[in-house]
């Protein structure tokens, strides 16, 4: 029987220049977390830090860490900017010179998965020109692309919606994307967030929600309860909340980012783990988990992705606090929604559950 498996984003724990990979890793291992999202920022972080750049000396000594606490690296991310691109030279350099590399430190990381987030590039910012295209056929070209090199040496690649993409920003439409790619090892990654944050929140509204906020995202629930997706084509979930922001994120928002879509700057700044309702999440995700779990069927790999100002601090108890809010946050879900072989918070591995690890290998 598959169980759930509980996961988190390296990027959930702490900055990299601030928060060290092998000092994060040992506390999500600490805190009862079986698997990382790797995010490319923090091995670039820790390569440069202490490998003099080489990239593929320091994921070769970050498996052998994962190894040693247990933990599967889920996927490296993000490969991003990179379907539908208007720079048709440009789509190519990164088929032809970025994917191998990428393949190389998977293959050193231990693992076959690469996720893919939808294009967000947006206009230049110089002439408001397009640099990306919504044309369907294009985009599933583009991922088709991929897949059948990744698929000669046995990789594959998960594709999400951002609540912020040009032209993939809800799970309908990367859905459509993964079932018209039509290949074994492509697949689909469902976020609480990016579901509820884009039918259900407007942070630049007053109230933090769309006109019919309660509405759209029921509809889009039944839509995605009777879309007949096979689980198996969904390769891991992510559940994240989002805060209720104060005041309109608008120009005068100290979150503001000039040319940034309003949904991206709230995401990099105010996301929550679920059940944060005394932080200020509000989002319905219980909702969206009981559709994953209890409609869909999924089992597997549920990731909690947590982007937030709070990873910006200083303080050295940042990874081992964020980590252990993450795991409340998973334990509460298991056991609202009964999901058998339920991860309990472990005795801490190492000192004591709030402790800071910041050893470096």
């Amino acid at each position: 029987m598959v169980f759930n498996r509980p996961g988190i984003a390296s990027m959930s724990l702490g900055r990299p220049w601030l928060h060290d990979l092998p000092g994060k890793l040992m506390q999500a291992a600490a805190h009862g977390f079986e698997g990382i999202e790797l995010f490319f920022d923090d091995l670039d972080c820790y390569a440069q830090r202490t490998f003099n750049g080489d990239h593929l000396a320091a994921s070769h000594q970050v498996r052998r860490l994962c190894e040693r606490l247990k933990m599967t690296i889920i996927c490296l991310q993000p490969f991003s900017m990179y379907e539908g691109l208007l720079d048709r030279a440009e789509s190519d350099r990164l088929v032809t010179e970025k994917l191998p590399r990428w393949f190389t430190l998977a293959q050193a990381l231990g693992t076959d998965m690469i996720q893919v987030p939808s294009n967000f590039l947006g206009p230049d910012p110089k002439t408001g020109t397009p640099r990306t295209t919504g044309d369907r056929n294009i985009i599933v070209k583009d991922l088709q692309r991929i897949a059948d090199i990744g698929a000669k040496s046995g990789f594959r690649f998960v594709y999400e919606a951002l609540c912020w993409g040009d032209h993939v920003d809800t799970w309908e439409a990367s859905w459509e994307v993964v079932r018209d790619v039509d290949r074994a090892n492509f697949g689909l990654c469902l976020d609480s967030f990016n579901i509820a944050g884009r039918v259900y929140a407007d942070p630049a509204a007053p109230s933090g929600k769309t006109p019919n906020a309660a509405a759209d995202l029921a509809a889009s629930l039944d839509r995605l309860r009777t879309a007949k997706i096979d689980p198996a084509k969904i390769f891991y979930v992510q559940l994240v909340d989002g805060e209720r922001l104060d005041a309109p994120l608008d120009e005068k928002h100290p979150f503001h980012v000039a040319g940034q879509p309003v949904r991206m700057s709230w995401s990099r700044n105010a996301r929550l783990f679920p059940f944060e309702e005394s932080r200020g999440g509000y989002l319905p995700i219980l909702d969206v988990a009981r559709v994953f779990f209890d409609d869909l069927g999924f089992r597997g790999w549920v990731s909690l992705e947590l982007f937030s100002r709070t990873l910006a601090d200083t303080d050295p108890f940042v990874p081992a606090d964020h980590a252990r809010r993450g795991m409340d946050s998973y334990n509460k879900m298991g056991s609202i929604l009964n999901w058998e072989g339920q991860t309990e918070t472990p005795t801490p591995l190492l000192g004591e559950p709030s402790s800071p690890v910041q050893h470096r290998l």
